[in-house]
């Protein structure tokens, strides 16, 4: 089967994290059944030409464009109502149409024009932009990857109060219902993570044809750790320019930590992933916070600390994070939202995390874990045994290549 591939982020290497690690392994999935890929994505400037040259040995053919800079977009107050006026008018976000790739639009009609392949994937629905109207036409699978709905999370980000400027949400919210609606209309299939992905989507495209695909993790990467670290130690793990994972990180550091910290003055903090903010880097004053930019390889640090925290406050869908966590054994306390579409308690479930949700029930949680090398135990087991029976890239891939088999 000849598959047409379309990423906005460089899916390469793995370990990049946010949409990267999702678009990598199922392509890897696909490839390793011996389907050919033709790729095309964006070059951020932090993408080596080592990892262009690692990435091609991956795909059949590879298209490799230039990132637009959205800071070439005129600012200032004029520039923000024509931004908000062409939204209107034409029906596409801003985040969208600021970051299309000429260029890799004319590769993208060229691939469709030639007739060769039989299914065509965005690797997020950012990637719809670059697809036509009449796209099953061309080519008869053609298939989105949602990952979150974009009217969901700006809606749930308006009810929880952590929009970062609620008056442009709420001014954009039923642009972006419309925007979703429209787009989703040019796919033969739809793809997100969750079944509540899957119910929000449904309602508002009306399309029966949406599969939920979960996150899964490469066990390889992730071994389960040797042995409990013990100690008082706090670690973080996810991209740190992502909005859900600042506001998480803000929230632990400022509100949870200190509480922590009351008890268990010696806790250390480890704000693990690639290009953290500004915001992001000032935590890293605190004597016992450590924010570490991009590393080789997140599983050092999840082995060599107590407790995983995952307070997500907005964001849709399994969260990767959460999964890898688990497979590295290290036990995780996480909101409702961290632990999205995960069965980790209740009847008939073996306790897998621990929920919290308020600062309160976060310091009691990792109290506990602190105190218990037993319940430490406990969570490593049965989290690690339930990513392998549930959530590999393998199970993913799977479900996935039948979904772009299907007539």
């Amino acid at each position: 089967m000849n598959i047409l591939m379309l990423s906005a982020t460089f899916p390469y290497p793995p370990t990049r994290g946010g949409t990267s690690v999702r678009t990598f392994n199922l392509l890897k999935y696909l490839k390793q059944q011996g389907h050919t890929i033709s790729l095309g994505t964006l070059r951020s400037v932090d993408v080596t030409d080592d990892e262009i040259a690692a990435l091609k040995t991956w795909v059949d053919e590879l298209g490799v464009f230039p990132r637009p800079s959205e800071k070439d977009q005129t600012t200032g107050r004029i520039g923000k109502l024509q931004r908000l006026l062409n939204f209107a008018i034409e029906g596409t976000p801003p985040s969208v149409v600021s970051t299309h790739s000429q260029p890799m639009q004319e590769w993208v009609n060229g691939r469709i024009a030639s007739g060769a392949f039989d299914a065509l994937t965005c690797e997020h629905c950012v990637n719809e932009a670059y697809v036509p109207a009449d796209i099953q036409q061309h080519i008869p699978v053609a298939v989105v990857n949602i990952h979150s709905s974009v009217y969901g999370t700006c809606a749930q980000q308006l009810v929880a109060g952590t929009a970062e400027k609620p008056l442009r949400d709420r001014i954009n919210l039923p642009l972006l219902k419309r925007y979703e609606h429209r787009y989703c209309q040019k796919f033969s299939h739809l793809v997100v993570t969750t079944t509540e992905d899957q119910q929000q989507i449904q309602a508002i495209t009306g399309k029966n044809s949406t599969y939920v695909i979960p996150n899964g993790v490469d066990l390889d990467l992730f071994t389960a750790r040797p042995n409990d670290p013990d100690g008082q130690s706090l670690v973080f793990i996810g991209a740190m320019d992502n909005l859900p994972n600042i506001d998480a990180v803000a929230f632990l550091a400022n509100d949870i930590f200190p509480l922590v910290q009351k008890k268990y003055p010696e806790t250390m903090l480890s704000l693990v992933g690639a290009r953290p903010s500004s915001k992001i880097k000032a935590l890293g004053e605190h004597p016992n916070i450590v924010v570490t930019g991009r590393v080789p390889e997140m599983k050092p640090y999840l082995h060599g600390s107590t407790v995983c925290v995952v307070p997500m406050r907005m964001g849709y869908g399994i969260k990767n994070k959460t999964l890898e966590a688990m497979a590295a054994g290290i036990p995780v306390v996480a909101s409702d939202r961290g632990l999205e579409g995960l069965a980790v308690d209740g009847p008939s479930v073996p306790l897998r995390a621990l929920r919290a949700n308020t600062v309160d029930e976060y310091a009691e949680a990792i109290r506990r874990l602190f105190e218990s090398s037993e319940l430490r135990q406990t969570l490593s087991e049965n989290g690690r045994a339930f990513i392998e029976k549930e959530y590999t890239w393998a199970i993913a891939g799977q479900q996935y290549e039948k979904v772009l088999t299907a007539s």
